[in-house]
């Protein structure tokens, strides 16, 4: 008879979600879920709010990652605006955009998915976590923590505060970089380089312990989606989609944003809160795309960093048959901060950061408008239209997780169909269903973050109903 395992919460990750595997008369894993159970509802409820507290309002959307949502927010404000930004304030949201990426790949790298690599995937769940990281490897613990401190503390001396900042506005942002101020970035980056190059080396020395996770961590034929610049070159404010394939073929490119509705087709299923998007021209099953910073990697052509070109090309000279599988998604947010940290400094050493025009402005000129940057979990698309008064109208929100939400439902039953076998569950196997969710980082709410262990209650049932196995912790 077929029966269910079902994890609820998935832990470790920013949100509310559940993973539920089906299993077959002969105990079998047949399908998978991941299920988003929590509702948003960001776009319904700013509707008829003035257009200029979208950036303020958009950041309320996350706490882990606002600045993302005040960049994409306050692009698609400028597009109402109809107005060219200062060349200095368009470094200064690179700058604080940057400092987002290294705080968040920080958190995702050594708070979350730490415990599984240094720990091991079977470990103890009482041990398995960061503070199980802070006894045993307390020096991997300080970097974790001192690293997503440096670009905490960036953006706060940009933008006043580190959660929220007000500081980036339609047109703009609300004031110029100070001297003082650049010294002070300036004189952190060195040691966040050092920290990265050690978490490099470390998780390079213990990649060969993850086989069979690098081999069915979401590890199948798919497409990749981010922006490149004029140079094909990594790019997370401006530039054009690129779209390639697991063998490194462009499908599409040059694809201008601000008409995603030609190429992304949005899909709503009635198990998830969490909308499908696909890559329209090839639909759903054959348009299935990944976003984020492995994706970002093999889209482009380089870094445009001597450091983390010189680690992306032995990532991908290493791993050249297995690297567009989403476990090297870690791997891939440690280049991201080591680039952060070296185009932060480039962007500082601009005499012209401190240039006090750092601000357009405008009444609305136009009644749409569009936004897009990439987030640290991909890409992220904000667009309005409003009225005449400037109040909006109407709201749509593509996140970078919902860009990844057909491929983790993939590699949800890819792991499950790897460890799960006659209707035993172990708790390595409910880790690993879980991990492949993590790898992506998902941001749900994006507002909520489970740190450690949550209680988590699993049952096998029979057809009739029966518990045929179960687990509890």
């Amino acid at each position: 008879m077929s029966q269910r395992i079902m994890i609820d919460p998935v832990t470790r990750i920013e949100g509310h979600a559940r993973i539920t595997v089906q299993l077959n008369e002969a105990g079998q894993v047949e399908d998978a879920h991941f299920h988003v159970t929590q509702v948003r509802g960001f776009e319904k409820f700013c509707e008829g709010r003035p257009f200029t507290e979208m950036p303020s309002l958009m950041a309320r959307i996350c706490g882990i990652c606002p600045v993302s949502h005040l960049i994409a927010s306050s692009k698609a404000c400028d597009a109402l605006l109809a107005v060219s930004i200062p060349p200095t304030a368009v470094n200064l949201r690179r700058l604080m955009n940057l400092a987002q990426i290294m705080q968040s790949h920080a958190l995702s790298f050594f708070y979350l998915s730490a415990p599984d690599l240094l720990l091991g995937m079977d470990a103890d769940p009482a041990v398995r976590n960061i503070f199980g990281i802070l006894a045993q490897h307390p020096q991997m613990a300080r970097d974790g923590i001192r690293l997503r401190s440096i670009g905490q503390q960036i953006i706060e001396l940009l933008g006043g505060k580190r959660i929220h900042p007000a500081w980036i506005v339609p047109g703009g942002v609300s004031e110029p970089l100070t001297q003082e101020k650049r010294e002070q970035m300036l004189a952190m980056l060195p040691e966040a380089r050092e920290i990265t190059l050690r978490a490099l080396s470390w998780f390079k020395e213990i990649l060969p312990q993850y086989r069979e996770e690098i081999a069915s961590f979401a590890n199948f034929p798919s497409l990749f989606m981010a922006l490149t610049n004029a140079d094909h070159e990594l790019e997370h404010y401006d530039g054009t989609w690129r779209i390639v394939d697991s063998d490194g073929r462009i499908i599409a490119d040059q694809l201008d944003p601000q008409h995603y509705q030609e190429y992304i087709e949005e899909q709503t299923e009635n198990w998830t809160y969490l909308k499908s998007p696909f890559y329209k021209p090839l639909g759903k099953k054959e348009g299935m795309y990944r976003v984020g910073p492995l994706a970002r990697l093999l889209v482009s052509e380089s870094c445009g960093t001597p450091e983390a070109d010189r680690e992306r090309e032995e990532l991908l000279a290493t791993y050249k048959d297995v690297h567009t599988g989403s476990f090297f998604y870690h791997y891939a947010r440690l280049i991201e901060i080591l680039y952060a940290s070296e185009r932060m400094e480039m962007i500082l050493r601009d005499p012209d950061i401190l240039n006090p025009r750092v601000r357009a402005h405008a009444a609305p000129n136009r009644l749409e408008g569009i936004g897009v940057a990439e987030a640290p979990r991909g890409t992220l698309i904000h667009h309005y239209t409003i009225d005449e008064q400037g109040l909006i109208r109407s709201a749509n929100l593509i996140i970078a997780t919902g860009h990844n939400n057909l491929a983790m439902n993939r590699g949800v039953l890819q792991v499950a169909q790897r460890f799960i076998k006659n209707a035993r569950v172990t708790d390595g196997a409910l880790n690993r269903l879980e991990a492949v969710i993590r790898a992506f980082d998902p941001c749900l709410s994006c507002s909520t973050h489970a740190l450690g262990e949550m209680p988590m209650y699993v049952q096998v049932l029979d057809r009739a109903g029966s518990v045929v196995d179960e687990r509890i912790r």
